[in-house]
């Protein structure tokens, strides 16, 4: 049961929860701001965040595995992947959603009854995803908004409703996971043409679809902008988003057109600095602005 329950936080990459982890934090923080830093039982609420964050994604990671997992047994690049090489059973595979989807809907009871009545709307967004690459291009987009999410309900979770607000954040979490997911799938370019899989690689040429990538960075850092004039936020957080400038102009520097070597240090390392530099940033300013006050 360990050497099966290892082998699946590997194939879902456990780890890459820090991609979208810092943003939903930064949105419980920003909604913790805008309460005037008041917020009863905060650390237990961010505790619960977490567990909701890692829950969904996880169930959603290993659930497009399994949709996927013919697909991806006819794609060289993740032939070796758990299911389709068999190291891991498909029952396996579905006890584990069934149980990751349990702890995200026992912690979003344990946030507040919205965010319960909201849990399926967003475990069906996240499941949603694994199937659009069959018959949309904008599938990149769905992925992006699956991700962007996360701050959004991680504000309701500290507040109990929505301010319009921060679905600034929840549009630039959405463009800069489409924007480098583009950059990840120009690597499966040849494959989705032959197996009529759609993306932006298939329908615009690799070269086209990295000019979309910087585009769709480039609205991030928009709306980021349009979030740190919204709330109110300080040179700490225009310092941040100035340093997720930095760290996206040198991922794209990494990719050209006719050399894709080094998309995987594109795709996994920077992103990486970029969410949690951006929530260390940010996390700073919100309480530079509380001692200041």
């Amino acid at each position: 049961m360990f050497q099966r329950l290892r082998l699946t936080l590997d194939m879902i990459k456990f780890e890459h929860s820090v991609f979208a982890l810092p943003f939903a934090l930064t949105g419980a923080l920003l909604a913790f701001r805008a309460s005037g830093y008041a917020v009863a039982g905060l650390w237990s609420k961010l505790a619960w965040i977490v567990v909701a964050m890692v829950g969904a994604r996880s169930a959603a990671m290993a659930f497009n595995r399994l949709v996927d997992s013919e697909i991806d047994a006819r794609n060289p690049r993740t032939a070796m992947r758990h299911l389709p090489a068999g190291h891991l059973s498909r029952g396996f595979a579905w006890a584990f959603v069934t149980a990751a989807s349990a702890v995200f809907f026992v912690a979003a009871g344990a946030l507040n009854p919205l965010c319960l009545r909201l849990a399926p709307a967003a475990l069906a967004i996240v499941f949603f995803y694994s199937f659009t690459k069959r018959f949309t291009t904008f599938s990149h987009l769905v992925l992006g908004f699956s991700l962007g999410i996360a701050p959004a309900a991680a504000w309701i979770a500290i507040r109990g409703s929505l301010d319009p607000r921060i679905l600034w954040l929840t549009a630039a979490v959405m463009f800069w996971t489409a924007g480098f997911d583009i950059i990840y799938s120009c690597q499966d370019y040849d494959f989705d043409c032959r197996e009529a899989l759609f993306s932006v690689p298939r329908l615009l040429g690799i070269a086209g679809a990295l000019r979309v990538a910087r585009l769709l960075h480039l609205l991030m850092v928009a709306c980021l902008f349009a979030l740190v004039f919204s709330l109110g936020l300080g040179a700490l957080a225009l310092a941040g988003i100035t340093a997720v400038i930095a760290l996206l102009v040198y991922e794209h520097s990494l990719v050209k057109a006719d050399d894709l070597s080094r998309v995987n240090a594109a795709f996994f390392t920077m992103n990486g600095y970029v969410s949690v530099l951006f929530f260390v940033f940010w996390t700073a300013d919100i309480f530079l602005f509380k001692a200041g006050a």
